[in-house]
């Protein structure tokens, strides 16, 4: 992979991480939808509901999670792993950070995250985002309620 590439997808990240530090916890999507392929092969799942593909229903997940944020402020992006090839990039991250959902309490959150990127038309775009709560070692694996 080029340099020029490989720092393309570093301020690609960066963009992500702002637009969801900035925005997207305070209610505003449209700067994290805009980094968004618009595919019909994407994919969300988020803690709001079932895994969803497509732009359309993706689309309108990311409204729908957003619209329940405010007060939103991260402390972090904890980066475990990043996978890199030509056309397709991974980072697996834990966020940090802390926001009101539907006006209740302002609280702290640590998010898993798994992002995917594919490069199409010569810029990074996410195909792929999975984030959930799950922070902790459970003996209950899949049964688990927390």
């Amino acid at each position: 992979m080029a340099i020029n590439e490989m720092t393309d997808l570093d301020d690609t990240v960066q963009r992500y991480q702002q637009t969801l530090a900035d925005e997207f916890v305070n209610g505003n999507p449209q700067p994290f939808k805009a980094l968004w392929s618009q595919r019909e092969d994407v994919v969300l799942a988020n803690p709001f509901g079932t895994a969803v593909r497509g732009w359309e229903r993706a689309s309108a997940a990311i409204d729908y999670a957003s619209s329940r944020f405010s007060d939103g402020e991260f402390s972090g992006f904890e980066r475990i792993a990043t996978y890199v090839t030509a056309e397709l990039a991974t980072i697996y991250e834990v966020e940090h950070g802390s926001l009101r959902v539907g006006g209740g309490p302002l609280t702290a959150f640590d998010l898993r995250v798994t992002t995917t990127f594919r490069r199409e038309d010569g810029a990074w775009k996410v195909v792929h985002r999975h984030a959930d709560p799950i922070s902790t070692a459970s003996s209950d694996g899949p049964l688990r309620t927390t």
